[in-house]
């Protein structure tokens, strides 16, 4: 069964605060390390993961424009942080606090990208979760999917705007 045929479980899988989730990829997002914490948590085996999109672990239930945020951050040669639900394979979901950077050569090109995550604060988990799904209201309420992305990225932008903060303050004030 293909991983976006699994249903979701609805059942929220943990991993405890002193393990990290690694992972990285190449630049158009495929995995080339995968630390044994993410396999054991999204439940995939590193033959599975080596070479694997990202968004293997991608949930239905994340933003796209929140992704669009974080690659436009990366694609600037910026770090980000973020809260992520991502899906393991049997379709049981876990939440992560996201550190993810360009990697870079010798010569300061972006030749990768590098992922460390953490357990994130259950407080911030409850406050992201109802904006998360105003997001995805917002981007499923337009028949183009790049129309509804922009929109829920416009939205994001104009909440950030309205508070006067960057991403990052907004993403530590949770």
């Amino acid at each position: 069964m293909a991983r976006q045929d699994v249903p979701l479980t609805g059942v929220e899988r943990f991993f405890d605060a002193d393990e990290v989730i690694v992972s990285k990829t190449d630049l158009k997002g495929r995995i080339t390390y995968a630390n044994r914490v993410f396999q054991r948590v999204a439940g995939y085996n590193e033959a599975e993961l080596m070479g694997a999109p990202h968004s293997i672990v991608r949930h239905p239930a994340m933003p796209r424009c929140v992704f669009k945020l974080l690659w436009d951050t990366l694609e600037a040669k910026q770090e980000i942080f973020a809260y992520v639900v991502n899906r393991a394979r049997n379709g049981d979901h876990y939440w992560v606090f996201a550190h993810v950077t360009p990697s870079f050569d010798a010569g300061g090109r972006v030749i990768g990208y590098h992922s460390s995550r953490r357990v994130p604060e259950r407080s911030a988990v409850d406050k992201v979760v109802p904006l998360y799904r105003t997001l995805l209201d917002i981007e499923n309420s337009h028949a183009d999917r790049k129309q509804g992305m922009a929109a829920g990225f416009a939205t994001v932008v104009g909440l950030l705007t309205e508070k006067g903060i960057g991403y990052d303050e907004f993403v530590f004030s949770l």
